[in-house]
């Protein structure tokens, strides 16, 4: 009998890249997205960002605060299918044999917990820093600089304003990233962008050991061509690999939930492996009380049109047939019924601190992100040495404070608390807390 099929035919499965855009705030992180995606240039007083922003108070400031979506396509000569010519994102979509999905993220360090969890859960394929040309490496710039490395998303970077820039100071900008790229704890390599020739070197480094440097000017244009040939050659897996996730029991991470009226609940997440279908049974889960429950899928959609099929590393979203009520949340998944999935409250990590202002004993408390988890957990035991201080490095064993999660040995984890923060791998979950303060 076949638990989960290995091969369906849909003739719209186009390729999809995920960017998470990231960067200090007015940084034109959204303007840029907005030239992008809508085809046409700003005019200088951020217009082009403003249908990206989804709430009243960030067209007032300018200023992101929440997590937001476009996607900016490619036929298969490498010609760019945008909203200038397209109604719609089905439309796109439609026509479209890749597609790069920005996810744009929030620059001020008071959503720092929102760029966080953006990265962690969309599991992006690249991160675009974005850095202002006119101002150079402040605020937050570091900071999502280090979160994508120390997460592993390969890294290109976009300094914007070019043209508002005296020559001085954007060499300057762009010295100082190099000496950042090439610093202790990173050791990147810088390449500046400048002609077709190095778009082609940049697009063939697939190890993310280099660089790219791109200088642009949403207002002029400059610059812009390079960056969107550049975008054409991102690939997110070899073909070896993703068929190699395609063969794999389904599994589906929820990190949007969205309820609406004749419709339901819709789940919005990201398929880490094998293949969903319309019709198919799986478990949903884990509620409250560490179970999973048996639903159908009564539809997909993928980009807001309808499929059949999505695949691994697809978001999509999806609609159950069977009503939860609230019991649904963020940070659950749809897995195969024979997976026999369990969920735990208690799970051990190598960890590194990467700040914390003091020492960090048994009983502190950390906002953990594990992919589309994000929840408050407590360290109950500490692995030689007993306690943690900066660029340490342990076995820590943890405690979800709410409710069990399901998630596996490997994972990445990231945690923070204030300024407090670190990073690590998750390596044995226990139903018995015991169990893993022994090892």
């Amino acid at each position: 009998m076949i638990l989960f099929p290995l091969k369906i035919p849909d003739d719209r499965n186009c390729i999809e890249i995920r960017v998470a855009v990231m960067g200090n705030v007015d940084a034109g992180k959204s303007t840029l997205i907005g030239v992008l995606t809508q085809g046409s240039l700003d005019d200088g007083s951020g217009a082009a960002r403003v249908n990206l922003f989804r709430h009243a108070h960030e067209i007032k400031t300018g200023n992101t605060s929440s997590i937001s979506n476009e996607i900016l396509g490619f036929d298969q000569e490498g010609n760019e299918i945008n909203y200038r010519s397209y109604i719609n994102a089905e439309e796109i979509c439609m026509k479209s044999a890749k597609i790069v999905k920005f996810i744009d993220l929030a620059g001020h360090e008071k959503y720092m917990h929102t760029t966080i969890r953006g990265v962690t859960i969309y599991a992006p394929h690249y991160a675009m820093l974005v850095v202002n040309g006119t101002t150079g490496v402040v605020g937050t710039t570091r900071d999502h600089l280090g979160l994508a490395f120390a997460l592993e998303v390969p890294v290109f970077v976009v300094i914007t304003k070019a043209d508002l820039a005296s020559p001085h100071t954007l060499n300057e900008t762009l010295e100082h990233l190099e000496r950042l790229l090439k610093s202790f704890g990173i050791r990147k390599v810088p390449l500046r962008v400048e002609d077709e020739d190095t778009v082609m070197t940049a697009g063939r480094a697939v190890d993310g050991q280099i660089v790219p440097i791109f200088a642009v000017s949403s207002v002029s244009g400059y610059g812009l061509d390079l960056l969107k040939q550049y975008l054409h050659l991102l690939s997110p897996l070899t073909a070896r690999e993703r068929e190699k996730m395609m063969q794999e029991p389904p599994e589906f991470h929820i990190y949007e939930i969205v309820r609406l009226p004749k419709v339901g609940t819709v789940l919005g997440g990201l398929v880490r492996r094998g293949v969903l279908t319309e019709g198919s049974e799986l478990l949903v889960g884990p509620f409250v009380d560490g179970e999973f429950q048996r639903a159908r899928i009564s539809s997909i959609h993928r980009n807001k049109q309808p499929y059949r099929a999505v695949y691994a590393g697809h978001s999509a979203s999806v609609v159950l047939d069977m009503e939860f009520d609230d019991l649904i949340r963020k940070g659950m998944v749809l897995l195969c019924p024979m997976a026999k999935p369990e969920a735990t409250f208690h799970f051990s990590a190598t960890i590194c601190v990467l700040y914390h202002s003091t020492e960090i004993h048994p009983g502190f408390e950390t906002t953990v992100y594990i992919g589309n988890v994000q929840q408050t957990a407590v360290v109950e035991h500490i692995h030689n040495p007993s306690f943690l201080h900066i660029d340490d490095r342990a076995s820590v064993v943890y405690r979800f404070k709410q409710y069990p999660e399901y998630i596996q040995p490997g994972s990445r984890l990231f945690f923070r608390t204030g300024n407090s923060k670190g990073i690590g791998k998750v390596t044995r979950i226990a139903k018995v807390l015991e169990d893993l303060k022994l090892k």
